[in-house]
């Protein structure tokens, strides 16, 4: 490389630089291929949410412009209407959820396997699960004893 040039790699960002709300409208508009009045409509009905500075600006996030970008998609090629893709958008925050809630119960569930399988291992012999079935019945029986022979 020369004086003055950079690598073309660019580590991943992380969570928090994605969702870091520092882009202002006209830069955020221009990053997503759109007008800055399409923002400010998108943020009326609620398809994206920047956050606020004190004057009342908006301040958008890099993961905010991704979603900007998906939304045209879907308005442009797909056809989806803006309230289509306000649902769209809803049901894949409510798989997100239940993704995050079914690996917290599997990791749960894995926990107290374990927890389980530890017990097991301490109960050894005296674990009531290798017992014999003993019946609980309640029926009488008369015990003879056998005659003698002759």
């Amino acid at each position: 490389m020369g004086h003055g040039e950079r690598s073309a790699y660019q580590p991943p960002m992380t969570d928090a630089a994605l969702d870091a709300k520092v882009l202002i409208i006209s830069a955020a508009a221009q990053m997503a291929g759109m007008h800055p009045q399409t923002l400010r409509q998108y943020d009326r009905l609620g398809l994206v949410q920047p956050a606020r500075t004190a004057g009342g600006g908006r301040r958008y996030s890099v993961r905010d412009v991704a979603r900007l970008r998906e939304i045209q998609r879907l308005s442009q090629e797909d056809g989806v209407n803006l309230a289509g893709i306000k649902r769209i958008i809803q049901l894949e925050n409510e798989v997100s959820s239940l993704q995050t809630h079914v690996k917290e119960l599997m990791a749960h569930l894995e926990r107290i396997t374990n927890e389980r399988a530890d017990l097991d291992a301490v109960a050894g012999p005296f674990s009531g699960r290798r017992r014999s079935h003993v019946s609980r019945e309640t029926a009488v029986v008369v015990w003879r004893p056998p005659l003698p022979r002759s």
